[in-house]
């Protein structure tokens, strides 16, 4: 008999003071009673990419593979874009593509868990999202911002 490995739960959220401009990412991690916050803030960057940057950042986390994941998203753009298929076409269409740095990097942790994306509104009611919110909003305000490499203005 196999263990069934943990199930987890991450929200995520990003946020960009100007678009581009300064920006964060906030997630958090639920497996059981554990719990986990993580965030990060870049001087100049675009909310797609810290939207995007969250749900990767959160992945990276996790310490094995083979999880049921779902993981809660107020970005259609992010969310659309796994659960719809669209990025798997456009890496077999297109060499560069709008945040193919982060996308790339996406695939790697995409098969290492079974991962489902939902789509849950911005700014409402769900307080794990308003977790998210707050944690991206309050490190892209911080004073220790890094520099985002993979932007293209």
């Amino acid at each position: 008999m196999t263990k069934s490995l943990a199930k987890i739960t991450i929200y995520t959220d990003g946020s960009s003071r100007g678009n581009p401009g300064r920006g964060g990412y906030g997630s958090v991690l639920i497996s059981g009673n554990h719990r986990k916050e993580i965030s990060g803030g870049f001087k100049f960057t675009t909310n797609n990419r810290m939207e995007l940057l969250a749900v990767i950042a959160a992945l990276e986390c996790l310490k094995s593979n083979g999880h049921d994941v779902t993981i809660y998203s107020d970005s259609q753009y992010v969310v659309n874009s796994i659960e719809k298929g669209w990025l798997f076409n456009w890496v077999k269409k297109k060499k560069d593509f709008p945040n193919s740095d982060l996308w790339l990097r996406y695939i790697k942790l995409h098969n290492l868990n079974n991962i489902k994306l939902e789509w849950v509104k911005g700014h409402a009611d769900d307080k794990e999202n308003n977790r998210c919110d707050y944690l991206a909003t309050t490190a892209a305000k911080s004073n220790n911002l890094q520099e985002d490499k993979g932007y293209k203005k």
